[in-house]
């Protein structure tokens, strides 16, 4: 049995998500600084212990004046919290290539515990000999979970911001 570790490689990945605004579109944005270690047997994704940080001043949706007003004391307080976390209990095999992770998220001094779906594409060796992994993952958590709880009323009815938000990510690991 041979233990690897792994990094993701922040140029090739991308964290985001998606939440409804005004009840009808998506809104859609991403963490530019992140950083995770995964530490497996022999290759095999289904025995990875995964650890994941990410810096939420980095929150980028196109819009400064929204992005400054999700960092601020309404949403994710990043001068209290400046981190969202991410660690794994579990992986399960649901068939070749599709897995399901278990893990603790924690935002906004809040844990819970969630589930990604991740679909997983294999090793591969890029021109520079390094192997590479690649993952895309999604899925769902319920903004008003963690106490981001900020809305406005719409004066047709409904609210500003949905609470389902819908993770989405690309993922390129590199094997240290």
């Amino acid at each position: 049995m041979t233990n690897s570790n792994w990094a993701i490689d922040p140029t090739h990945s991308e964290i985001g998500f998606k939440v409804k605004h005004m009840m009808f579109t998506n809104v859609s944005g991403k963490f530019n600084v992140f950083e995770a270690t995964i530490e497996n047997e022999n290759d095999q994704f289904e025995t990875s212990k995964i650890s994941f940080n990410t810096d939420v001043n980095s929150i980028s949706t196109g819009n400064t004046d929204r992005d400054n007003h999700l960092i601020s004391a309404d949403f994710f307080d990043t001068e209290n919290y400046p981190l969202l976390t991410f660690n794994s209990t579990e992986i399960k095999k649901i068939n070749d290539g599709l897995f399901q992770i278990n893990g603790d998220l924690s935002i906004h001094g809040v844990t819970k515990n969630i589930s990604l779906e991740a679909e997983y594409s294999g090793l591969m060796k890029d021109p520079w000999g390094n192997t590479k992994a690649g993952l895309s993952l999604n899925g769902k958590i319920n903004r008003k979970d963690f106490g981001l709880t900020w809305n406005a009323s719409l004066e047709t009815g409904g609210v500003l911001v949905g609470e389902e938000i819908k993770l989405t990510s690309e993922i390129q690991l590199i094997k240290q």
